[in-house]
């Protein structure tokens, strides 16, 4: 399986990237798939099933709001957040929606976009039947989808294949790497690093400008992402009355600047704030990088932001070498396990951006190979078992904190591994595949259900 960078850092909408930037995806593919069977015109009406997770968490994860953008041909990655209330209501008031910006059909949401709870579809928890219906009623189209966690989205057919999805199936990459062995040794074989392996790959698609490019702009919309969450006030959106932290704790820091000098930890509170306000705007629907989710979206960043912010001599070079270590990491758990949390639990999610930043942290401050592998690997060992249980079904509490919680693990993990040789008891392979096993074992109700957890012990309003 070929995976890009790009794979595993998308632009898209908070506050899910399975819940929100899937379906949206999966929208624009039935738009597609309509046209490709010049059936557009004769289209009358669309009904479109949520099944799974998506159903149990839709509306706190705004799964019917992201369904309804992408009918209308919006793209994850260009939509306006600002505008897509005001896309919904328009929908609403009216009791029609303009299909791919090109025909208006009738839409009223209860009867065209029903919540299946407690309803399976085969394949994967996250689960879209997507029907068009001609003025006669006749089923002219029928396709599912299945959104399978980080922003992928399979068709039914691909599915089939395992559940996993490439950025281009056929590409010859330099570096054919499956695991993490095999990541080890075509780095130990040409003398070069992890990074190097993961951006000469990258060649396969891109241009080097294009990488640059691409690179530079995913930690560009990270820090808007952080900037913007320093600014904003108030309480966050869906009913649980949460307020917003990230601005007031900023401004604490900001207005005592000598309190850093009596408290060494002081550092750990400007972490702590870039993964809040990260995931205070992805749980306002605010644009974000998946890395690899929207629901653990605030650790990269945090991490990427302390190495930019307070590492001495930190560089261009060095973010670019971040992204590309990290991205190799999520890689890994992308083909041998999942990132999804309706799958595996929040290990899939918190989990899999702690292994990842911790890599790419260790990367950036010189380590060997051997430690960026053993840091990753420390990463997830300690997050094993995490579950998924968003109280009301909203990305918010536990969610936000653990994203904090996270970020700061990985730089510790980072930094346990600089301090050793790089030789390890648990390779990162094995705590994959640990990761896997225990995710099969969870019980459902922990995985992103709500009906589980905190979700059932803490009054939700």
């Amino acid at each position: 399986m070929a995976l890009s960078i790009f794979d595993l850092f998308k632009i898209g909408i908070g506050p899910s990237s399975s819940h929100t930037v899937g379906p949206m995806v999966a929208s624009n593919r039935f738009l597609e798939e309509l046209d490709q069977k010049a059936l557009f015109e004769q289209v009358a009406t669309v009904k479109v099933g949520l099944y799974g997770s998506l159903a149990m968490t839709g509306h706190g994860h705004a799964t019917d709001v992201a369904t309804m953008v992408g009918l209308l041909g919006e793209k994850p990655d260009l939509v306006d957040p600002d505008k897509v209330a005001s896309y919904i209501e328009e929908i609403e008031t009216s009791g029609e929606l303009w299909l791919g910006r090109r025909k208006r059909i009738p839409f009223i949401k209860d009867e065209h976009l029903p919540f299946h709870f407690g309803a399976l579809l085969p394949k994967h928890p996250n689960g879209m039947r997507f029907q068009a219906y001609d003025a006669a009623g006749v089923i002219l189209l029928d396709s599912i989808y299945y959104s399978v966690g980080g922003g992928f989205v399979l068709s039914d057919a691909e599915a089939d294949d395992q559940g996993k999805p490439g950025a281009a199936p056929t590409v010859q990459l330099q570096y054919p790497f499956e695991n993490g062995v095999e990541l080890l040794e075509f780095a130990e074989q040409d003398g070069i690093t992890i990074a190097d392996v993961v951006m000469r790959n990258e060649r396969a698609w891109h241009s080097e400008q294009e990488i640059h490019d691409g690179i530079l702009r995913i930690w560009d919309v990270m820090n808007g992402c952080i900037e913007r969450g320093c600014q904003q006030t108030g309480l966050l959106p869906g009913g649980l009355k949460i307020k917003r932290r990230a601005h007031d704790l900023r401004k604490e820091l900001v207005d005592k600047p000598e309190a850093g000098l009596k408290d060494q930890l002081t550092v750990m509170d400007w972490i702590n704030l870039y993964a809040m306000a990260v995931n205070e705007e992805n749980a306002a629907g605010g644009r974000v990088v998946t890395a690899p989710t929207n629901g653990a979206a605030g650790v990269i960043p945090a991490v990427l932001a302390y190495y930019v912010r307070f590492i001495p001599n930190s560089s261009e070079q060095g973010i670019k070498t971040f992204l590309a270590t990290a991205a190799a990491i999520g890689m890994l758990y992308k083909k041998n396990a999942s990132i999804s949390a309706a799958e595996v639990g929040c290990q899939g999610e918190i989990g899999v951006a702690c292994s990842m930043a911790a890599g790419a942290l260790c990367a950036v401050l010189g380590g060997s190979n051997l430690q960026i592998e053993n840091a990753a690997e420390i990463g997830m060992e300690h997050n094993l078992g995490l579950t998924c249980d968003p109280i009301g079904g909203l990305v918010q509490v536990p969610c936000i904190e653990r994203n904090t919680m996270g970020a700061v693990k990985a730089i510790n993990a980072a930094r346990l591994s600089l301090r050793g040789s790089g030789e390890h008891h648990v390779s990162l392979d094995s705590v994959i595949e640990t990761m896997h096993q225990t995710g099969l074992d969870m019980q459902d109700k922990y995985k992103e259900t709500s009906t589980g957890g905190l979700a059932v012990n803490v009054v939700a309003c």
